[in-house]
């Protein structure tokens, strides 16, 4: 397939790259880490036991997680590497 000025097979490295990017990102972000707080963050009630110990380096309650869960998260587009190829098009 002619890719323009574009090498063979830089649109799979690109698609690659990206999906690199994401699987990094999910693995790294959104985990807790470090002492867990005994009270949420957000709205101070108390942290159970429990799930200070299921989730080391928990900051929020419960009902506070599950409503930052359900709030949509903007991301950034698909082909951040931008290649000089898809520039021109």
């Amino acid at each position: 397939m002619a890719g323009g000025w574009a090498r063979d097979g830089a649109v799979n490295e690109q698609i690659e790259a990206s999906i690199e990017d994401e699987l990094l990102r999910l693995r790294t972000t959104g985990r807790p880490r470090g002492e867990s707080l005994t009270h949420c963050a957000e709205c101070e009630e108390p942290i159970p036991e429990a799930r200070r110990q299921a989730i080391p380096g928990v900051r929020l309650c419960i009902e506070c997680q599950t409503e930052r869960d359900r709030a949509p998260v903007a991301r950034g587009g698909i082909n951040r590497r931008g290649s000089k190829d898809s520039q021109l098009k």
